[in-house]
């Protein structure tokens, strides 16, 4: 059986902690941000986790870093 590949725009998204939860950044801080307040935008700094049900999905992303 060969290897499984991983999804390298995945890996480079996605931080694995250290009891097997996935960390990822926040989305909507890209562009248009002086429409949005100073405490919304210091909230989208923060990481995120990644939802249970999409755990699954990113386990066949990154097989090798859980």
């Amino acid at each position: 059986m060969p290897k499984v590949k991983t999804h390298r725009g995945a890996a480079k998204r996605f931080k694995i902690t250290g009891t097997g939860k996935a960390l990822r950044h926040s989305n909507m801080k890209n562009h248009l941000n002086e429409a949005k307040g100073p405490k919304r935008l210091r909230k989208l700094r923060k990481s995120k986790l990644v939802h249970s049900t999409d755990m699954g999905r990113l386990k066949q992303l990154i097989p090798y870093k859980f």
